[in-house]
Order: C-alpha cells, then sequence, then structure tokens
C-alpha cells in the first residue's frame, strides 16, 4: 500500500480504515450531474436514476454509465445492447425521484410519468432532457458492485440550456 506520495516535497499520507460506509460519506461530497439512463428490450423497458456517468471520447462520441450489477432487474441493459442517458435540468426532479425509487411507484410504471420518445436505438428518450444520448453498448466491465457500460454514442438530441439537477451531500441541488 502506499503510504507516501512524492511531490517537490514529500509527505507521509495518512491511511485511515477504508469501509464502505466511509467511502459513501466521502463520495457524498463529490457533486454529480443527474441523469435517468433507460434501456428497452421488446416492451420491456428499464430506467434508473444515476449521477455515474461520464464522457470517455469525443471521436468517436463515447460514454459510460455505471449500474448497481446487484439489481437483477439491470440485466435487460446488457441483453438489449442499447441504452439512453438522458440528462435532468433542475426541472425534472420529480422524474429522478420516480426513476431513483424514493417515490414509492413499482418500475414497470416509472414511464408513466414523463414524456418519452425514442431515437435510434429504441431506448426511451426523455421528451424535454438537457441532452439525450442514445448509445449502442460496445464494451462492459464488471468492477465490485457495479458494471460500467461503455457506449457508442448513435443519436442525440438537446433542449435550450437551464439549471442542471445535480446530487450533493445527499440532497438535490440545482447550479
Amino acid at each position: 500500500m502506499c503510504k507516501a506520495i512524492h511531490c517537490s516535497e514529500s509527505f507521509v499520507l495518512q491511511t485511515l480504515a477504508l469501509d464502505p460506509v466511509s467511502y459513501r460519506d466521502a463520495m457524498s461530497q463529490l457533486a454529480g450531474h443527474v441523469h435517468i439512463v433507460t434501456t428497452a428490450e421488446g416492451e420491456a423497458r428499464r430506467g434508473v436514476t444515476i449521477t455515474a456517468a461520464c464522457s470517455v471520447s469525443d471521436d468517436p462520441a463515447t460514454l459510460l454509465v455505471c449500474l448497481n450489477q446487484a439489481n437483477v432487474r439491470n440485466d435487460i441493459f446488457l441483453t438489449s445492447g442499447c441504452f439512453a442517458l438522458n440528462v435532468l435540468g433542475a426541472d425534472q426532479i420529480g422524474l429522478a425521484n420516480v426513476f431513483s425509487g424514493r417515490e414509492p411507484i413499482e418500475p414497470e410504471y416509472r414511464f408513466d410519468h414523463g414524456d418519452w420518445g425514442t431515437l435510434l436505438t429504441g431506448a426511451p428518450s426523455l421528451n424535454g432532457a438537457m441532452a439525450v444520448f442514445d448509445c449502442e453498448v460496445i464494451d462492459v466491465k464488471r468492477i465490485a458492485t457495479h458494471m460500467v457500460l461503455f457506449g457508442k454514442v448513435v443519436a442525440m438530441q438537446t433542449a435550450e440550456a437551464r439549471e442542471a439537477l445535480v446530487y450533493l451531500n445527499r440532497g438535490y441541488r440545482s447550479v
């Protein structure tokens, strides 16, 4: 284990016991944009509120999303071969709550909320989202509790810029 970092000056990095609760507490200090990642296969649809998403490359346009692999309902993201990353504005906090499970709505009824369409892949795209990135899954990495889906962006749409919805200190904020 690394105990020291060497820069222009040397110093010793104190290591603390790193347990999952302490890690989550520290990560709550990291602001993340709120998204709903969606997919569809046949008549089945799935949508989940996430903050773990980012750009990987702009050429070709590629991004990644992280999903909890303990939830068997998320297997549809693997079998469908596609997903849409729907970037939420501050005015869409209600949808973030619906798709996070904070609202007591069964997953099969979540898409009754919001105005949903599709782009190229058939994954549900939120009309009015700040941006939607419609992706084909090109790679999957399983790391610890999560699966990381890498998606090649095949279509996208944007809306007018407005306040973004972020998650920080275990609560929603707008920026």
